[in-house]
C-alpha cells in the first residue's frame, strides 16, 4: 500500500509545483509588458507618502511625474525633482528644483544634475521595484543626470524599501532621510 501511495503523492507534488509556478508567472507577468511614461498629473489622494502635494507642485519648475503603464492602466507612480543639491525638506526641494530649472533655462536647457525621487507608490505587487528600475535606466541614459537620490520620510518602510532596492543611506534630516542609488 505504501508503494502505490508514494508515486501518487509525488505526482500530486509535481502538479502543485507546476500550478504554483504558473500562478507566480501570471502574478508578475504584467511586469514584462509595462512601460515607463511621463504623466501630466496623478491622483494625489493615492499617494501614501505626500498626498498633500498637488499636481501643480509635482509638475512645477524642474519637477516631473512618471508612471509604469500596463494595458492602459498606471500601476506605479514616482515623482521627481531635478536639482543641483540634495534637499533636506519638501520646502527646500521646491526652491532647489526651481533654481536649477531657471539656471538651466539660462544655459543649456537641461535641468539639475541630481534626480530627487520624493514620492513613490504602487497599486500592484512588484510595481515599486519596477518603477525604481525603469527610472534608474532612464537616468543612466541621460547625459546631464549623474545622481539618483531620494527625499524619503523617516519610516522603517521607506528604509527597508530603498535598502532592498540597493540604495545607501547618505543622511538623516529633521523630518526626512536621503538615500542614494549608485549610477554607473
Amino acid at each position: 500500500m505504501i508503494k502505490s501511495f508514494n508515486p501518487r503523492l509525488k505526482a500530486r507534488i509535481r502538479k502543485n509545483k507546476q500550478i504554483l509556478s504558473k500562478n507566480i508567472d501570471n502574478f508578475f507577468g504584467w511586469v514584462k509588458g509595462a512601460k515607463l511614461v511621463e504623466l501630466k498629473e496623478c491622483n494625489t489622494s493615492e499617494d501614501p507618502v505626500r498626498p498633500e502635494l498637488d499636481n501643480n507642485f509635482r509638475t512645477g519648475y524642474g519637477r516631473k511625474i512618471y508612471g509604469v503603464k500596463y494595458q492602459g492602466e498606471i500601476h506605479a507612480v514616482m515623482c521627481f525633482a531635478y536639482t543641483n543639491e540634495i534637499p533636506k525638506s519638501v520646502e527646500q526641494l521646491e526652491k532647489l528644483s526651481t533654481d536649477a530649472f531657471l539656471q538651466s533655462a539660462m544655459r543649456d536647457q537641461k535641468g539639475g544634475q541630481i534626480a530627487i525621487a520624493y514620492t513613490v507608490w504602487s497599486k500592484k505587487k512588484g510595481g515599486g521595484k519596477l518603477i525604481v528600475k525603469e527610472v534608474f535606466k532612464k537616468i543612466k541614459k541621460s547625459n546631464h543626470l549623474n545622481r539618483l537620490v531620494t527625499l524619503s520620510p523617516l519610516t522603517e518602510m521607506a528604509t527597508k524599501f530603498h535598502e532592498s532596492n540597493g540604495a545607501k543611506l547618505i543622511q538623516i534630516n529633521e523630518n526626512t532621510q536621503n538615500f542614494e542609488y549608485k549610477v554607473i
